[in-house]
């Protein structure tokens, strides 16, 4: 059995799609899955990068796709009210519903269904108490336990290689998008061409110098 570990932000529409689709993209295969919240713009500055909602074009693009993507894939799926917002209080709310670095399909269903269901304010207080009524904590959610493990979390997918969200992490190969589902199936199937240098020489090659004037 293989073992999958989904580094998500609930901010992220492309990880709450990914997230509803995981089921149906890897029917009939056996594995496991860890769920890992990460903070999504940690993950982004550490790159530097900026995120697709701070670009105004591709934060058009980007919500005209995940809608996009919804409707032709049978996944219910409503804007926020508000988006970009601080996804902080959702992460700390899942981490603090365990004693580790993981969440469950439930806790994780809950919180991405909040956000992306219904198109309210996901930072609205009156909603965040609800869903804390909903997934008691065992832990405190604004402690310190809990805001070191979400660093813990993030510094972990950097490590491995993530640069964004979804990423899936598979027999140390890192895998990212909702489009890279089909890929991870494979992946999961052991299929062959993993093995060849087309994932591992694929980016053996010299880049084009930032510097050329």
């Amino acid at each position: 059995m293989k073992h999958i570990t989904f580094y998500l932000d609930f901010i992220s529409p492309y990880a709450y799609l990914a997230f509803e689709q995981l089921p149906q993209a890897l029917e009939g295969l056996s594995y496991s899955v860890t769920y890992k919240p990460v903070l999504l713009g940690a993950m982004l500055k550490h790159h530097g990068q900026l995120g697709p909602a701070e670009v105004p074009v591709k934060r058009a693009w980007t919500y005209r796709h995940v809608l996009w993507l919804g409707h032709a894939h049978g996944i219910p799926i409503e804007m926020p009210a508000t988006h970009p917002y601080n996804p902080l209080a959702h992460l700390r709310l899942a981490l603090a519903t365990t004693h580790d670095g993981a969440v469950n399909r439930h806790v994780a269903e809950t919180l991405f269904r909040d956000v992306w269901r219904g198109g309210g304010e996901a930072g609205d207080a009156g909603r965040l108490a609800a869903l804390g009524a909903q997934l008691p904590p065992v832990r405190d959610a604004r402690g310190d336990a809990v805001k070191a493990q979400l660093r813990a979390n993030t510094d972990e997918a950097l490590a491995g290689g993530a640069f964004g969200v979804p990423a899936f992490e598979v027999d140390g190969r890192m895998f990212w998008g909702f489009d890279g589902l089909p890929m991870l199936r494979a992946a999961l199937h052991d299929d062959p061409w993993f093995s060849g240098a087309e994932w591992s020489g694929a980016d053996q090659r010299p880049g084009l110098s930032r510097n050329i004037p």
